[in-house]
């Protein structure tokens, strides 16, 4: 097998419990993965954990825990979405981990033997939230409209820096390529800033005595690594660089084939100052970058205060996996905001999945278990041109929908042709129907797999036993 295939996430921050846009996030790259391994890709899908940085010191100092109880315990949450949400990731990085931390440090030594840190005294506002310095432009009365509760802090320190400034002209025309970012126009706000206001250099890291909780700048104990300078190494230090050559040079190849997922407020993070890092330390970089939008409720942001915060493991347990990873890759805009509603949530589970997709392969096997002596012989059938075609752009919905215009037209055949009726008056034309209905079943069924994975084996099993597959999704009143 020669064709590899690298997708990541973004490493989640452990402070809290996984919410519904970070389960969206990592089904669209668990989907992705999925289809990837189908068309004979051997396939590395990376999901982690970031575990550093300020926040999580003050939130394990509030809770009265050490940082790594503290991280040890949101990270064992994160870890149990492979099973709630069936994922199928190679890798669960943790930045704790000693072999990320050896990895963290090497990057940073070779950044400096590139002549691109030093150090420096200076004064920022820093959001706690984001983890990130803001201009006052990026402000809202004071505030991070981000994270609007937090109180923006003010620091005055001697850090270390990376020169950025430096790579302006590389990244310029590293953002001529239309392909870089997925889509186009979430670079724009990159490209704008380069050409109006150019590249500022950026603290990497933070004095100890201060925030004592990150990775150690190496020899100079006084300092650890700023949070997402150490956090970004992780899409290389999970495939074993610095050690593991052979597994990093298969896998990181700079290519389209080596992708990062990541939401749309991270465009600056993964696209810019990540692309620089990587040209310091003279590794590849990344081939294709896809930034998906947020998941608002009700038309309004998430909030706790507000009480509209949607948790998915509530959804798994009531509806199953396959129900949410439905919904989130097929309603869910893939690069847009989009709206996530429990009404709307068990509309469309009731219509497309119970009386639409269920009721379908009951009513096909119904006939194939009651009129076919042996179970039909399925083989592959190619994927057609309009569901790779949507799934390499990464219009994960465009793919759903055409997966769903074939249910509704396999449906609209049953109605129209009555095989129930003509078998029962010329068996044999009859069960040429109903083999061509199961064979069309287990084409859609295939198609299926990345999205519904378990849905797609109980339906590829049914066939195989020639029965009638259990109630796949019970109607919900």
């Amino acid at each position: 097998m020669d064709k590899k295939f690298y997708i990541t996430t973004t490493i989640p921050y452990v402070n809290a419990a996984p919410h519904i846009g970070f389960a969206l996030e990592i089904v669209q790259a668990d989907a992705v993965a999925r289809y990837k391994r189908l068309i004979g890709y051997e396939v590395f899908f990376n999901f982690g954990s970031d575990e550093h940085g300020q926040k999580i010191w003050q939130n394990a100092t509030q809770a009265g825990k050490t940082p790594q109880e503290y991280v040890d315990e949101y990270a064992a949450k994160f870890k149990a979405l492979k099973e709630k949400l069936d994922l199928s990731y190679d890798a669960f990085i943790r930045t704790t981990d000693p072999k990320h931390k050896a990895a963290a440090q090497e990057f940073w030594r070779r950044c400096l033997a590139a002549g691109d840190i030093y150090k420096k005294n200076y004064q920022i506002k820093y959001c706690v939230g984001c983890e990130l310095e803001k201009s006052d432009s990026e402000l809202v009365d004071g505030k991070c409209p981000l994270h609007p509760n937090l109180t923006i802090e003010l620091i005055d320190e001697e850090n270390y820096f990376f020169k950025l400034s430096k790579y302006q002209d590389a990244l310029s025309e590293l953002y001529k390529r239309t392909d870089f970012v997925v889509p186009d126009y979430r670079l724009n706000e990159m490209r704008s800033l380069v050409k109006e206001k150019g590249l500022q250099d950026f603290s990497i890291s933070r004095l100890k005595s201060k925030m004592p909780w990150g990775v150690e700048v190496p020899e100079d104990s006084e300092h650890v690594l700023y949070v997402w300078f150490d956090a970004l190494v992780n899409y290389i230090s999970t495939l074993g660089w610095p050690s593991d050559g052979a597994k990093f040079t298969k896998f990181w190849t700079g290519t389209p084939d080596t992708v990062q997922v990541a939401g749309k407020d991270q465009v600056r993070q993964q696209a810019t100052m990540w692309q620089a890092m990587l040209m310091s330390a003279q590794l590849p970089l990344t081939g294709k970058i896809f930034i998906h939008g947020f998941i608002n409720s009700g038309g309004q942001k998430m909030s706790k205060s507000l009480g509209n915060v949607i948790d998915p493991i509530v959804i798994v347990d009531e509806y199953g996996v396959d129900a949410l990873r439905y919904f989130l890759l097929r309603h869910i805009h893939p690069t847009e905001d989009s709206d996530f509603t429990m009404e709307r949530f068990k509309d469309a589970y009731n219509a497309d999945l119970a009386n639409g997709l269920g009721n379908l392969a009951s009513r096909i096997m119904t006939l194939a278990q009651t009129h076919l002596p042996e179970p039909v012989k399925v083989e592959f059938v190619p994927y057609p041109e309009e569901f790779t075609s949507a799934l390499d752009r990464f219009e994960i919905n465009k793919a759903a929908e055409y997966i769903w215009g074939r249910i509704a037209a396999l449906d609209q055949r049953i109605a129209a042709e009555a095989p129930f009726k003509v078998v029962k008056e010329d068996v044999e034309l009859g069960r040429a129907m109903i083999v061509e209905l199961v064979k069309e079943l287990a084409a859609i069924d295939l198609m299926l797999e990345p999205f519904m994975p378990q849905t797609s084996k109980k339906i590829i099993e049914a066939i195989m036993a020639n029965k009638k597959p259990e109630n796949l999704f019970p109607r919900k009143d």
